[in-house]
């Protein structure tokens, strides 16, 4: 079975977001407290997702929340269900294996049988035998905790010291005695670090695992009240048709609060607010939600950044809001003036809970460290933590941005839900971010945290320019230089390595310096391996684009390079190019144009994936994958605009069969953009319309495809037949606002009016400069 990747956020009532969750989670107590200790036993059989940038296929699939088939492991078996509006698509659940599981269409399905794919299973965890109690053998050996990922037994119970903030303030300040409505910044003390419970007591008699965990629990739960859980509203368009959006759907996913150059601010995951409409959050313990705003999304980085306006959720008290309306702005991400209102189910008596404790952003962790992921994941409504190790850290593919980041491999449980959660490192540091795992029949356990390197990125990248603008490349496709007789025909020395550049985008900055065929030595000084990858730490090698995606747009980077034999250095400012088809469109509406019964639009692998379902990357068109995965755009607002769809009536009599293919020429001009192909219709429209006016002959729209398809259409049948095409599929207007906007401002350059009528879809064109 192939692998997949998945984000982890919990959908409501329109559909099921679950991911991986453990068959060890069956053996723990559902009422013990859950430690910080990783596993006794690890054992993993991981997928490698191979750079895209190498030229090597990845295994595994990328799915986007709410539309693609999502996986859940349930005790050993794997689901398949589908999200949001697709729940009823049969093509994406899968073949059906055994099981007593239900069929969203109303069926009863067959029997479930581990491994197998099945069709749909109501949410849950699964267990066999009841929950377990594990005993450590008495004695056991003590292990140093000085060594990397070695730990010993846990140190003695220690009573909490009052306070806030501090090296000693890990207790929350809230309720009656809290004096100033100011989030708590948590120092994690550095006497209590979060170690195994593996060992003996101090009597050198035997514990329970569940003894030990307690004590590790104890020393996480005042950090726990960062932690919130995030409700938000989707309304996603429709990308087959786009004038549409698809029904609403509800999720809930985990946000935590965060302090960072001197904020602080509330965290999760973008795929968690995707096409959001409606955005609340509640604290741990707390029975109101309070209306959050999305200030920065990050689709590259999966990372969302909200800020609550209501002062009562940063703690200040119902009745004295107005007064203390700019004390709590200052915990909020914003540190704006806030409102009072937002909330549901308002506090009642004038009391407030405190304010909630903040994170501290740790470094980044070191393979066998242990790690607990702390949000409100699928299987019930309170908070949870799961624990593990750290397994790996590497570049690896982000599914909902499909961008190749530093990622941190873990075997701790991330299930539907977890997303936007933080991850807890032994000091109580927050080291990452919940936001996806791998899941099939050839894995286990393999959950993804977006470490804090990309966390701070995104942070500082919102401070610096107020939005998110997204990660620097070089914009080029590279190969691996591992054979000597490819080393000496380009003029390598013995004791040179590097990678071959095999093209360049031209929409990238660096595109105006490299050239196919050079071998890019080093990056910033840093030299690259004929493998691709550089030194990373101590005895570790990484991808070398974790040099490039550490740095922001704008930033300048030297790049040795060998063209012809000879050694150059270039300095070259970074920039982030575009794709000419676009892994997302960062939740904007797709574009189209409706010509009689034409509809055009641009193609985006959310567009394949409406289209082709989760198996785009074989069902699609070859030529529309081509462009997908070789082509570069030779401007920057280069389109590859695709006939949609042929909307049956008289003007389009007999090209009803014809859709997604991609089109070249109009009336014999070559094709950049969707915008283009409006404006070069509307002109001919015009013509049409004043050699009727005329009493002369009318004039034909001529359509070049792919694969030498022609489509040719009269213009007087155009403006006939829209309106009836629009009426008939209340399709509210002929073409996209973004397009309207973008024909608007190029026809008042030159002194043309536009106006346009929804109703009929006609264009009157006018004199004078009206819009």
């Amino acid at each position: 079975m192939a692998l997949m990747l998945t984000s982890c956020a919990r959908v409501g009532a329109s559909g099921i977001v679950a991911a991986n969750i453990s068959a060890a989670a069956s053996t723990c107590p559902p009422a013990s407290p859950v430690g910080l200790a990783p596993p006794l036993h690890l054992q993993q059989r991981p997928g490698s997702l191979a750079p895209s940038s190498s030229g090597q296929p990845a295994r595994g699939r990328l799915l986007q929340t709410g539309r693609g088939a999502l996986r859940t492991t349930l005790a050993g078996v794997s689901v398949s269900v589908a999200a949001g509006s697709s729940l009823r698509s049969r093509d994406l659940y899968g073949s059906i294996s055994s099981g007593n599981c239900m069929d969203p269409n109303g069926g009863a399905g067959g029997g479930c049988s581990s491994g197998g794919a099945i069709g749909w299973c109501p949410p849950g965890v699964v267990t066999q035998g009841g929950p377990r109690r594990r005993r450590v053998a008495s004695p056991a050996p003590s292990r140093s905790s000085t060594a990397n990922g070695q730990v010993g037994p846990p140190p003695a119970r220690k009573p909490h010291k009052g306070g806030g903030g501090g090296k000693e303030g890990d207790k929350v300040a809230a309720g009656h005695g809290s004096a100033a409505p100011a989030a708590v910044t948590m120092a994690p003390s550095s006497a209590a670090p979060l170690t195994e419970a593996v060992g003996t007591a101090a009597g050198g008699e035997g514990v329970h695992l569940e003894e030990l965990d307690e004590e590790a629990g104890q020393q996480l739960a005042p950090y726990m009240d960062a932690v919130v859980k995030v409700y938000c509203m989707h309304t996603e368009p429709n990308y087959s048709l786009p004038w549409q959006r698809k029904r609403q759907y509800s999720s809930s996913s985990s946000g935590f609060v965060v302090r960072y150059s001197g904020r602080n601010w509330l965290l999760t995951n973008a795929h968690s607010v995707d096409y959001h409409t409606q955005v609340k959050v509640k604290r741990r313990g707390d029975d109101r939600k309070f209306l959050a705003r999305v200030i920065s999304v990050g689709v590259d980085c999966d990372i969302a950044a909200l800020e609550v306006d209501d002062p009562e959720f940063w703690g200040a008290a119902p009745a004295a809001n107005q007064d203390a309306g700019p004390a709590a702005a200052t915990a909020g991400p914003g540190n704006g003036a806030s409102s009072a209102g937002g909330t549901e189910g308002s506090a009642v008596g004038g009391e407030a809970r405190g304010p909630p404790p903040v994170l501290e952003l740790g470094p980044l962790p070191r393979l066998q460290d242990g790690v607990a992921v702390v949000g409100y994941p699928i299987g019930g409504d309170t908070i949870s933590v799961t624990a593990g190790v750290v397994s790996r850290i590497e570049v690896t593919d982000y599914s909902h941005g499909s961008t190749d980041l530093l990622a941190i491999q873990i075997d701790a449980a991330i299930n539907g839900g977890n997303s936007g959660g933080p991850v807890f490192n032994r000091a109580c540091q927050c080291v990452g971010i919940a936001f996806q795992a791998l899941v099939g029949s050839d894995v286990e356990n393999v959950g993804y945290v977006i470490p804090t390197p990309v966390v701070a990125h995104f942070l500082e990248d919102y401070l610096r320019s107020g939005t998110f603008s997204g990660f620097p490349a070089l914009g080029l496709q590279w190969q691996r230089m591992e054979s000597d007789a490819l080393r000496r025909a380009y003029g390598m020395s013995p004791g040179q390595k590097g990678v071959l550049v095999r093209s360049v985008n031209p929409t990238s900055t660096a595109g105006q310096l490299l050239q196919p065929d050079d071998v890019l030595l080093s990056f910033d000084g840093t030299p690259i391996s004929n493998d691709g990858t550089v030194p990373f730490r101590t005895g570790e090698r990484i991808a070398f684009s974790y040099l490039i995606t550490s740095k922001f747009v704008g930033d300048t980077a030297r790049l040795d390079v060998l063209r012809g034999g000879h050694k150059k250095e270039l300095t070259v400012t970074l920039s982030k190019p575009t794709a000419l088809v676009p892994p997302h469109l960062s939740n904007r509406d797709p574009p189209y144009l409706i010509v009689g019964g034409l509809v055009f639009t641009t193609a985006s692998e959310p567009y394949l994936q409406s289209e082709y379902g989760s198996d785009y990357g074989s069902d699609a068109p070859v030529k529309l994958l081509d462009r997908l995965y070789h082509g570069f755009p030779k401007t920057a607002d280069e389109e590859v605009v695709v006939l949609s769809q042929v909307l049956a009536c008289d003007a389009t009599l007999g090209y009803e069969e014809v859709y997604n293919v991609q089109l070249l020429r109009f009336n014999g001009e070559p094709v950049s953009n969707l915008a283009q192909v409006a404006r070069s219709v509307r002109q001919a429209l015009q013509k049409e319309q004043a050699a009727e006016a005329a009493g002369g002959a009318g004039g034909f729209l001529r359509f070049d495809l792919d694969y030498n398809e022609v489509v040719v259409v009269e213009a007087r049948d155009v403006l006939k037949m829209t309106p009836e095409v629009m009426r008939a599929h209340s399709i509210p207007c002929d073409m996209s606002p973004d397009l309207r906007a973008a024909l608007a401002a190029s026809e008042e350059n030159v002194g043309v009016g536009v106006s346009v009528s929804s109703a009929s879809g006609l264009l009157a064109v006018g004199d004078g400069g009206r819009a």
